[in-house]
C-alpha cells in the first residue's frame, strides 16, 4: 500500500533539513551547469549546426558523469535526488515527506535555474539550448518517452539506493545512476531530448524564457517517477517480510 506521508514543518525546517536543501540546490546546479554547458560547448564547437551521432554521445557522457558526481556529493546529507521526479518517487514510497519534497523541488529547481545564469553569462551564449521534441515527433509521444525513461531512472534509484537490501550495489549506485541517464539521453535524444528531470529542464526555460512544450518534461518525468515509485516502493520494498527477533543469549 503506498505510504505517501505529508510532514510536519518542524521536521521541514530543522537544521538537518536546511542542509538537505542547501546540498540538493548545490548538487543540482553542479549537474545542471555540466549538462547544459555540454550543449553550449557543442554549439560553439560547430557553429550550432544541428546535433550529430558524435555530439549525442558528448552530451550523454557529459550528463552521465556530471550525475554522478551529483549524486555521489549530496547522498550522504540529502540522498542526491538532484531531481523532483526522484524526489516524488521516493516520496511514493515513504521515503521522504511531501512537505520536505517540495522544498527538495524548490532547491532542485533553484539550483537549475542558477547554473543556467551562470552558463549565460560566462559563456556569453545567446541563448540557454532547451528542450524541446524533434520534428516529427508528437507532444504526446514525447511525454510518452519521458514517462519511460524516467521510470527507468526511478526504478534504477530504488534497486541501487532506496532498497534495504540493496546490500554491496549500494556503494555503486551513483554509478549505475549515472550510467542509466546516458543511456535513456542516448535512446530519447533524438527524440524527446531525454530529460527524465523537471529542474534540468525548467532551468533553461525560465532563463530563455521559452516555455514552450516544457508541460512534457513536468508531466511525464513526474507520471514515470511516482509509477518507479508504486511498483518498486510498494510491491517489491513494501512486500518484503520483516525480519525475525533472534535472541543469540
Amino acid at each position: 500500500m503506498v505510504k505517501v506521508g505529508f510532514g510536519s514543518l518542524g521536521d521541514s525546517f530543522s537544521f538537518s533539513s536546511l542542509k538537505s536543501y542547501l546540498s540538493e540546490f548545490i548538487a543540482t546546479l553542479i549537474f545542471v551547469f555540466a549538462g547544459v554547458g555540454s550543449a553550449i560547448a557543442y554549439g560553439k564547437l560547430t557553429s550550432d549546426a544541428a546535433l550529430d551521432p558524435a555530439g549525442l554521445v558528448a552530451v550523454a557522457v557529459a550528463h552521465a558523469f556530471a550525475l554522478f558526481v551529483g549524486v555521489s556529493v549530496a547522498a550522504n546529507i540529502s540522498g542526491g535526488h538532484l531531481n523532483p521526479a526522484v524526489t516524488l518517487g521516493l516520496a511514493v514510497g515513504g521515503n521522504i515527506t511531501i512537505l520536505t519534497g517540495i522544498f527538495y523541488w524548490i532547491a532542485q529547481c533553484l539550483g537549475s535555474i542558477v547554473a543556467c545564469l551562470l552558463l549565460k553569462c560566462v559563456t556569453g551564449a545567446a541563448s540557454v539550448p532547451t528542450h524541446g521534441v524533434a520534428s516529427g515527433v508528437s507532444e504526446v509521444a514525447g511525454f510518452v518517452m519521458e514517462i519511460v525513461i524516467t521510470f527507468a531512472l526511478v526504478y534504477t534509484v530504488y534497486a541501487t539506493a532506496a532498497d534495504p537490501k540493496k546490500g554491496s550495489i549500494g556503494t555503486i549506485a551513483p554509478i549505475a545512476i549515472g550510467f542509466i541517464v546516458g543511456a535513456n539521453i542516448l535512446a530519447a535524444g533524438p527524440f524527446s531530448g531525454g530529460s527524465m528531470n523537471p529542474a534540468r529542464s525548467f532551468g533553461p526555460a525560465v532563463v530563455s524564457g521559452d516555455y514552450s512544450e516544457i508541460w512534457i518534461y513536468w508531466a511525464g518525468p513526474l507520471v514515470g517517477g511516482a509509477l518507479a515509485g508504486l511498483v518498486y516502493g510498494d510491491v517489491f520494498i513494501g512486500s518484503y517480510a520483516p525480519v525475525p527477533n533472534q535472541d543469540y543469549a
